[in-house]
């Protein structure tokens, strides 16, 4: 918002005495306030100034006239900004974009930038502050093709989401990201892999299954109710789109989009197999595609 000059009426000095001055501040643009992010690990068992002004010497006639002339014309305070405006400045929605197969990358209303499974696709130009993988083949952990980090990058692979042989919940103030779990078919541990749950500061939350089958704990995901949902279905190396689908029916999230459509050594995107993704809420969001996350 550009910082607008506002003028005030010089009042004669017995009144300025008696009832003060204040400056009215105009509201900030919306900024970055995380720099120092600092993480817990829990085990799952704007700035305003005060700038009064000082009283001057009684004007002249003739610019006490011009003062009065310029009130008139005062203008950048908040009534004069529109309520929706000002909702539109404060609040911000995560802006999710599919890379294709299980790459994604997200932007935080915060500015924060948070790669998940990097491993194919454009976008990978922002600076990360966080990089999530849910387990170490080769198709979800190519960290190098991330350009830059920024200094308290945090980055969190099945290893810490699995300290202590126990799911793990990590804390910023701009993201809540909830391992949860994945695996349980032949080439896929349970003990080494992990989905996550992130829940971000709109109150939007939105689940990665990661490589799985039909977990043990996605029944008690429905108890979250969560608004978003990735679920693998290539079929190969993990659950087919029908125990995809049933999957998405039992944790009963309110969008529902299959991704990781196809192995990696065949396709990074099969529409074909998404198309049958059969559940409500069902979406097919295509590589190089962008997803507001607001509330559904």
């Amino acid at each position: 918002m550009k910082e607008q000059i506002i003028s005030y009426v010089i009042m004669p000095a017995a009144v300025l005495l008696l009832c003060g001055c204040t400056n009215t501040a105009a509201i900030p643009a919306q900024e970055n306030t995380y720099d120092n992010t600092e993480i817990t690990i829990d085990d799952d068992s704007g700035s305003s100034g005060d700038n009064a002004g000082s009283v001057a010497e009684k004007p002249s006639e003739t610019e006490e006239m011009q003062t009065e002339t310029d009130a008139d014309e005062i203008t950048g305070t908040d009534s004069d900004i529109p309520a929706d405006d000002k909702e539109e400045e404060s609040m911000k929605d995560p802006v999710l974009l599919y890379m294709g197969h299980a790459s994604l990358r997200i932007v935080t209303g915060e500015n924060k930038v948070i790669y998940i499974d990097p491993f194919c696709g454009d976008g990978y130009d922002l600076s990360a502050d966080m990089i999530l993988q849910t387990h170490d083949h080769y198709d979800h952990k190519d960290l190098s093709r991330i350009s830059s980090r920024n200094d308290d990058c945090v980055v969190i692979t099945q290893k810490e989401a699995l300290a202590g042989g126990t799911h793990q919940s990590f804390e910023t103030e701009y993201v809540r990201v909830e391992a949860v779990e994945a695996g349980y078919n032949k080439n896929h541990n349970v003990n080494s892999c992990v989905g996550y749950i992130l829940t971000f500061s709109n109150d939007v939350s939105l689940y990665i299954s990661g490589d799985t089958s039909k977990t043990e704990q996605m029944a008690e995901l429905a108890d979250r109710n969560l608004d978003y949902a990735f679920y693998c279905c290539d079929g190969v190396y993990n659950m087919d789109v029908a125990e995809a689908s049933e999957c998405a029916a039992l944790v009963g999230a309110k969008v529902n989009i299959p991704y990781h459509s196809g192995p990696a050594d065949k396709t990074l995107f099969d529409m074909d197999n998404a198309k049958k993704f059969n559940v409500p809420g069902a979406y097919i969001l295509t590589p190089g595609t962008e997803l507001v996350l607001e509330k559904p």
